[in-house]
């Protein structure tokens, strides 16, 4: 069984989460992943109380928050000040998770300066270290589990498959020696990621990253792309079209490996920025924009 959901990243700025709630609602369409927003590393608590209250009157689950902006990444630009602030900001992201109830809660670990790829490896060992020391605090918080994104190029690990066992083995054999103090390591997938080279010659199809991932997976991201893993979009009937991310063959992927996946059943959440933000024209398009992606996924796991 997958469980439809929705990230919320492209309500930000232009509309509600009760507007959100009620069109997830009219669509039977339980699960939602919230999404950060720059505010919510400085809000007080309180504030999320309505959206916590609004989404249990619309029966609407909040499984799971994940960063929408990249901005996490502090840990790989060896720079105490910035990995400092990665750190707060991370246990911060831990705090409103349980607030709000959800299971897990998670990033894409961050990204090596380009001009400075040989500090690659420090950077990896750094987001490591804080992840293991993060995991006592996500259990003290009553999550189950952190998680993290597999990216699309050599300077946003994980992207190889090694990285991907590498860096999963390391995080959850820390867990087995503690626990009953830490939380487990999940991944969140995303069905577009793949690997392009600096030529754009393809490395890995997103199938194939997505396929290596599995044993660690507890959630991922619904998105289209290209064929370079370019640009992202939705699953309207013209932008499948235009996309390489054919969602029967996510779901016939998913069946056929249901027994690796260390939870089950396992949610997808459309994950798209939508129209154009900030605009007359076209912010009044994102339900249509909503609807049209939902109604698609739906019929694939039908």
């Amino acid at each position: 069984m997958i469980e439809l959901g929705i990230k919320s990243d492209p309500i930000e700025t232009r509309y509600s989460f009760n507007w959100l709630f009620n069109l997830m609602n009219d669509l039977n369409v339980r699960a939602v992943q919230i999404g950060s927003f720059f505010e919510m590393y400085v809000l007080d608590l309180r504030y999320f109380e309505k959206i916590k209250e609004e989404a249990y009157t619309k029966n609407i689950h909040i499984r799971s928050m994940f960063t929408a902006h990249r901005e996490l990444g502090g840990f790989f630009y060896d720079n105490i000040y910035m990995e400092k602030a990665a750190r707060s900001m991370y246990e911060r992201l831990i705090d409103v998770a349980s607030f709000l109830g959800a299971d897990y809660c998670g990033s894409n670990p961050g990204a090596v300066y380009r001009d400075q790829m040989s500090k690659k490896a420090d950077g990896i060992a750094c987001y490591l270290k804080h992840m293991k020391e993060l995991s006592f605090y996500a259990s003290e918080k009553g999550l189950k589990g952190l998680t993290i994104e597999p990216m699309s190029c050599a300077a946003e690990p994980p992207t190889s498959v090694t990285e991907i066992r590498t860096m999963m083995t390391e995080l959850n054999n820390f867990h087995l020696q503690n626990p009953e103090s830490t939380v487990p390591f999940y991944l969140c997938g995303d069905i577009s990621h793949g690997w392009a080279g600096t030529d754009r010659e393809i490395i890995s199809t997103n199938y194939e990253l997505f396929e290596v991932a599995i044993p660690w997976m507890c959630e991922f991201h619904y998105k289209n792309t290209d064929r370079y893993f370019e640009s992202t979009f939705g699953f309207s009937e013209k932008e499948q079209l235009l996309g390489i991310v054919d969602i029967n063959q996510i779901s016939q992927l998913i069946n056929k490996n249901r027994h690796q996946f260390p939870v089950w059943p396992i949610t997808g959440y459309l994950e798209i920025g939508g129209p154009k933000i900030g605009r007359d024209y076209s912010d009044k398009w994102l339900a249509k924009c909503l609807i049209e992606s939902i109604t698609s996924i739906r019929k694939s796991l039908q």
